[in-house]
């Protein structure tokens, strides 16, 4: 295959020591790559040396004459955001911006791109992370790339736009490199896996799954000769002491020669002594209790809007978190799936009695807030901690709170640092600790993947698949949202839909707004649990729809006769008639 580009002997040094050294690998036509890595390793750096935007401290980057890189970077050039789409499409014509065929080249790409006129002529600034992610595509594509670099280009978008994204570099026949720690998302569209730990490079050619199977399985085969070779040292130096003893006791110069023969044995073994990853400092936990109650959290009556006099975003008739529910919250950006968390958290917290929101009163509640203000910005370490344990007697020490830091990755030189000095990927690590330090029958969860390594990942949808709480998660992330959760409700046309299946629940999120399907159409719009759609769910599933319609149905009749709702009960009887149908033919 040909080669685009090739480095070798890469090495970077930073102010805050070497980040990586000694980097080999090429690149050639048609490569998948999928660049893994822990958060600060090195990744979107190493992006930038190969696209030319920085310097390496020393090494070399040869890129052939054929190869046409592009870079696609995270974040929007500020000098696109008083631009309109359209426009900051056409200025990456450079020269050309005013040719007609330049015109019919951006027209022909926004159709590619699924970007309708209307969102064309929308400024930059005013655009949702998905259409930002689209624009620098497209920016990229009308250069008539052979090789992209793309930096995180997932992060943050919602799960409609990272269905899209999977699509289009499915379908792209260019060579790329990703960054990414969507471990679906590299699954299924790359071939080849780059993983930078410990300042170097391992290089598979195998998707990311696959890839870490065999990284896990080379650091086994790795720590099992550094045991062998670390118990020959300690042999060898144990020996080499003993003669050194009984050469100085006797004063037998051939037994001291020979101590000092083994000691040079010893000390070459230590030189070439198999190297071993140095790991993660911290593990990520959640502690959760079941609740002998039967609900934690009811909703009823509910309109959720993103603050108080704005537009409501959807409505809710009732709904009910039980102790044990694991529920995914799924839909586009600005559907309003965190103003319902946030909603209820700011309810909670005022301890006011609410008719739309209630709570048991012994119930433990926490919340992770995706932008991170739970913390206290100006609090040291420690000190940001204190909220969330102050109800335990062991936890709430200082030196609980500091050894908790220190086992997280935050040294002792480092607890006087105020929040607000951290960074993203800290301070999400940091609430993370301080959730990790008590118990709760129910979580709120808003985007906690979006500081999150692949690892972190893994041991949050760990920590929630045994969460013995219950909990509300909004989340992009198909992994963790299928393999911790037993619900899935879709905001979309200003409703929720239930599903208690995820591809279900993705197949109405591909749907165009207002194209749902023809059961989802009869339903109301007021109609907060839209009936379910019976194909292809076991009687186990069937069973659990049952009981829920009846206890709705119950709840309702028993409220005062001007508060029912007939037509919603007759809804609910004719489900609850085609679903004793099903079970009977089963």
């Amino acid at each position: 295959m040909t080669t685009l580009l090739s480095a070798q002997a890469l090495q970077l040094e930073t102010s805050h020591g070497l980040l990586f050294q000694n980097l080999n690998f090429t690149l050639q036509i048609g490569q998948r790559i999928g660049l893994i890595g822990h958060n600060g390793s090195g990744k979107s750096t190493l992006l930038s040396l190969l696209a030319g935007l920085r310097q390496a401290s020393s090494g070399s980057i040869q890129m052939a004459r054929l190869c046409r890189l592009q870079y696609v970077e995270q974040q929007l050039p500020e000098e696109l955001h008083d631009l309109s789409l359209y426009d900051a499409m056409l200025a990456a014509m450079d020269d050309h911006a005013d040719q007609p065929e330049s015109h019919w080249r951006v027209d022909s790409l926004l159709h590619e791109l699924d970007i309708d006129v209307t969102t064309a002529s929308v400024a930059v600034k005013s655009l949702s992370g998905g259409q930002h992610t689209r624009l620098l595509l497209g920016r990229a594509l009308l250069r008539d790339p052979n090789l992209l670099l793309l930096d995180e280009p997932s992060n943050h978008l919602d799960l409609p736009s990272l269905l899209w994204l999977e699509e289009f570099l499915l379908s792209w026949k260019g060579a790329f490199v990703l960054v990414s720690h969507d471990q679906r998302l590299l699954d299924r569209v790359t071939r080849q896996s780059w993983i930078l730990r410990d300042r170097q490079i391992t290089c598979f050619d195998q998707p990311c799954s696959a890839a870490l199977r065999s990284l896990a399985a080379a650091d086994l085969a790795a720590q099992a000769r550094r045991n062998a070779e670390q118990d020959e040292i300690d042999r060898l130096t144990a020996s080499s002491k003993r003669l050194a003893i009984w050469g100085r006791t006797y004063d037998n110069e051939d037994l001291a020669r020979k101590a000092k023969t083994m000691q040079r044995r010893v000390d070459k073994l230590k030189d070439e002594q198999t190297t071993v990853t140095e790991g993660v400092p911290w593990t990520l936990q959640l502690h959760g209790k079941a609740a002998a109650a039967n609900h934690l959290l009811q909703l009823a009556e509910l309109e959720v809007s993103p603050a108080p006099g704005l537009p409501v975003l959807f409505r809710l008739e009732q709904l009910s978190i039980k102790s044990g529910s694991k529920i995914a919250l799924l839909g586009a950006n600005g559907t309003g799936k965190s103003s319902l968390l946030r909603l209820c958290w700011q309810t909670i917290l005022s301890t006011e009695t609410s008719a739309a929101i209630r709570w048991h009163a012994a119930a433990q509640i926490g919340y992770y807030d995706q932008s991170l203000q739970q913390l206290d910005s100006a609090a040291s370490l420690p000190d940001a901690l204190y909220p969330f344990v102050a109800g335990s007697d062991v936890a709430r020490t200082e030196l609980a709170r500091k050894q908790a830091l220190i086992s997280a990755g935050f040294p002792y030189h480092r607890h006087q640092q105020t929040v607000g000095s951290l960074s993203g990927g800290e301070r999400a690590r940091l609430l993370f600790l301080a959730l990790s330090m008590a118990s709760y029958h129910l979580l709120f969860l808003d985007e906690p993947t979006n500081h999150l390594d692949m690892q972190g990942k893994k041991e949050l949808t760990t920590a929630l698949s045994g969460f013995a709480g219950g909990f509300l998660l909004v989340s992009h992330d198909r992994d963790l949202i299928e393999q911790s959760c037993n619900e899935f409700w879709v905001v979309q046309d200003g409703r929720m839909q239930r599903w208690l299946d995820a591809e279900s629940a993705y197949q109405c999120l591909r749907q165009r707004p207002g194209q749902a399907s023809i059961d989802h159409a009869q339903a109301p719009a007021s109609n907060s649990l839209a009936p379910m759609q019976p194909a292809g769910l076991d009687a186990e599933n069937l069973l659990l729809r049952l009981c829920e319609l009846e206890d709705l149905l119950q709840a309702d009749l028993a409220r005062k006769a001007r508060h029912q709702k007939p037509h919603q009960q007759t809804l609910w009887r004719e489900e609850i008639l085609r679903l004793n149908q099903l079970l009977e033919q089963r």
